[in-house]
């Protein structure tokens, strides 16, 4: 089973040895290109146990999808349990995604760059997923705070996520060499000097002059 932060189950079930494999397949080829069969023979089970647990191919595209936005949504709660304030929190939560981009490249790519709406018609599009609410409302706490500036939250999180979601897309594509960890501070400066207000801008520079001393 594909996990952000904790190992998958050993023996791995029938169940999480199917999404394990077309999460491989999904990713490598494309939802449309791979077959049911390639699925059962990557996951080394049974056709029946496919069509038991997940009904085909758009059920196991179907439990992925879920599975893996949970996965998402267990990362930003354990960021806003561990950091306070807003602004650390969006940080926390661009930082750990670039750092996962490397690491668990696979589920990345299924949240960024596949077309969901193409094979699962009927969920809801990613913005409007339970983990991409929980985020504009951490953009909409930083909007109130008066820690960033703009009155309309959508407009808000996608100036600060969709670079971020660019950047992950141009990595996982080979453009960008360096693991994008290397990069965290420099898209932080920029998004920070067009977003933040004047005191919290200032506040920040302070910060980082402090550390830059020690």
């Amino acid at each position: 089973m594909p996990y952000l932060k904790k190992d998958a189950p050993s023996p791995e079930p029938i169940d999480c040895k199917i999404l394990t494999a077309a999460l491989d397949l999904f990713v490598e080829k494309g939802y449309h290109m791979v077959s049911i069969h390639e699925v059962q023979k990557k996951a080394d089970v049974s056709i029946g146990s496919i069509y038991r647990h997940f009904g085909g191919k758009e059920g196991i595209a179907k439990a992925l999808y879920i599975h893996i936005l949970n996965e998402v949504d267990e990362l930003i709660d354990g960021v806003t349990k561990e950091f306070d304030s807003p602004i650390e929190q969006l940080e926390e939560i661009i930082k750990q995604l670039f750092e996962h981009t490397e690491t668990h490249q696979q589920i990345i790519s299924f949240i960024f760059h596949a077309k969901h709406t193409d094979f699962i018609p009927n969920e809801p599009l990613m913005c409007d997923a339970l983990p991409f609410i929980k985020i504009r409302e951490i953009t909409a706490k930083a909007i109130e705070n008066g820690s960033l500036k703009g009155t309309d939250t959508w407009v808000t999180t996608a100036l600060i996520f969709g670079s971020a979601i660019r950047l992950i897309q141009l990595r996982l594509d080979g453009i960008i060499e360096k693991p994008l960890v290397n990069h965290v501070d420099t898209l932080m400066s920029s998004l920070w000097h067009g977003l933040k207000t004047d005191h919290t801008f200032s506040q920040t520079q302070e910060k980082l002059n402090s550390v830059a001393v020690l």
